[in-house]
């Protein structure tokens, strides 16, 4: 094949590339856009590349299109189509934030300017198009006024346009650390409570993303209805990584553990815990249920409810030395806190009988954390009188036992 060379104005005066979509700064230099606004924005630079004057004006809105150029290279890039070079499509028009923030106050006076509203940002989305000037234009904080005052569908759908734009921490943190910040997260348990399964899967991420920014007095007032939700989501398996990682971000506030306990967290965690242990599944989910349970059995509710279900102390006993050191660490910081405060003899005589107090010993012989060992040693000699001299635990254990 014939060797094409490029004419030096067809490149890109900081990358080595042909430009595809020609513009023009203030100091009067043509870059490729894509490699400007890396510069710009992801760099973080102020000063023109090749003069190294200022730049005035550091948006989509001081980038202007040099369509001479683009024109240009698209006839030598068909004049040496043979050669295999490949024509170059138009760029489509780029907006900027003074189109973006017209775009929203129309979408405030019509219901059907609201959807062509939606319809443009998820354009922009998929293209990749500006979407850092979507928050600069206050679409975030639009977005979050919908879900909070629109009807189910028109919720659902900004909450679907809102996640696919990744808001920022920053941005995240407006709408939920203000005066309305409780009713937006109301809403979005609403829209979980009806939404499709991508809405809800939209809906549970985008919490999770609110929530890690969210100041301890929004997470200490969540209402009871989001727990029974988030319960739903574990139950019908939908997005359980990143609903665990939710209920460890919320259950340490204020009566959270007690309303994840009362809304059936407990035996949802059981229940994804036993099919892990058939199906032989990941460590990652065996890791944040155990993180998670041991939150809840912080509270006497909790113990309580993994005590009511049939399998609870056998599943949790289950997980010792069998997934991983955290899953170790965690089950034997669970049963320790389950002996400790509700060790009554028919708790502990379930415990022999699982097979609980024989990994126990275990325990003391393998490679995990002292605190695990401690908590391990310490149950084996509370309980001595009850455990020591039971058949359950097979006969080369019995040296292990700690003396009391």
């Amino acid at each position: 094949m014939e060797e094409i060379e490029i004419p030096s104005y067809f490149l890109c005066p900081i990358s080595i590339q042909l430009m595809r979509d020609p513009v023009t700064i203030s100091t009067g230099i043509t870059y490729d856009r894509e490699s400007i606004e890396k510069w710009l924005f992801t760099f973080k630079k102020s000063s023109c590349p090749v003069t190294k004057q200022p730049i005035s004006g550091r948006d989509s809105d001081h980038l202007t299109p040099n369509h001479t150029l683009r024109r240009l290279i698209q006839a030598w890039c068909t004049l040496h189509a043979a050669a295999g070079i490949e024509r170059i499509p138009t760029p489509t028009p780029q907006l900027t934030k003074s189109h973006i923030a017209k775009l929203l106050t129309e979408a405030k006076k019509s219901s059907n300017n609201l959807l062509k509203c939606f319809h443009v940002i998820k354009s922009m989305v998929q293209t990749g198009q500006n979407n850092r000037y979507l928050e600069n234009s206050g679409a975030v904080e639009f977005l979050a006024g919908v879900i909070r005052n629109g009807d189910v569908s028109t919720s659902e759908e900004a909450v679907s346009v809102l996640f696919n734009i990744g808001a920022s921490e920053c941005s995240l943190k407006k709408i939920v650390n203000n005066e309305n910040g409780g009713e937006f997260v109301e809403s979005i348990t609403r829209v979980l409570n009806s939404g499709s399964f991508q809405t809800r899967v939209s809906c549970i991420t985008l919490m999770r993303s609110v929530f890690e920014v969210a100041d301890p007095t929004h997470l200490i007032g969540v209402k009871m209805e989001f727990f029974s939700e988030v319960v739903r989501l574990l139950k019908d398996n939908i997005a359980t990584k990143t609903v665990l990682k939710l209920l460890m971000e919320v259950c340490p506030w204020g009566r959270n553990r007690i309303k994840a306990v009362e809304a059936g967290a407990v035996a949802a965690l059981v229940e994804i815990l036993i099919d892990q242990t058939i199906i032989g599944g990941g460590k990652r989910i065996n890791e944040l249920c155990m993180v998670v349970l041991d939150q809840l059995c912080g509270c006497a509710e909790g113990r309580a409810a993994l005590l009511g279900h049939a399998a609870g102390v056998a599943v949790v006993g289950k997980k010792i030395l069998r997934v991983s050191h955290e899953t170790t660490n965690r089950a034997v910081r669970i049963l320790s806190s389950v002996s400790r405060f509700s060790g009554n003899p028919k708790v502990l005589q379930e415990m022999m009988q699982v097979g609980i107090v024989s990994k126990l010993c275990l325990v003391l012989q393998v490679d995990v954390s002292l605190r695990t060992k401690e908590r391990a040693t310490e149950m084996l000699r509370v309980h001595s009188k009850v455990w020591k001299k039971s058949a359950c635990i097979p006969h080369h254990l019995i040296s292990s036992y700690p003396c009391s």
